[in-house]
């Protein structure tokens, strides 16, 4: 795979990376997000540290993607229990012909 070089700008920050081409965006995206995330906690608390912010930030993803994890497991279980209902329904329709 194609390798590619990127600066990444975070709290003022920039960092290199070197990443997979087809991960450019996602990268892009995801600091874009952090640094959104970092202004909302500044603008709505009294914390200026960048190291606090980041913190706060990190926190807050965290416990969302956590959430996303589980009603993604719910989302499983629904389908998958939708999936054995229908099966039985047609085994039972089966019998009864």
């Amino acid at each position: 795979m194609d390798e590619l070089s990127v600066k990444v700008a975070i709290a003022n920050r920039t960092y290199p990376m070197r990443i997979q081409k087809d991960e450019e965006q996602d990268v892009m995206n995801a600091a874009l997000h952090i640094n959104k995330r970092m202004k909302e906690f500044e603008d709505n608390y009294a914390v200026k540290d960048k190291q606090d912010l980041l913190a706060m930030c990190a926190l807050q993803m965290l416990t969302e993607k956590k959430d996303h994890g589980k009603q993604g497991a719910r989302d499983t279980f629904n389908k998958k229990l939708h999936e054995l209902d229908r099966m039985l329904a047609d085994y039972l329709e089966a019998q009864d012909e």
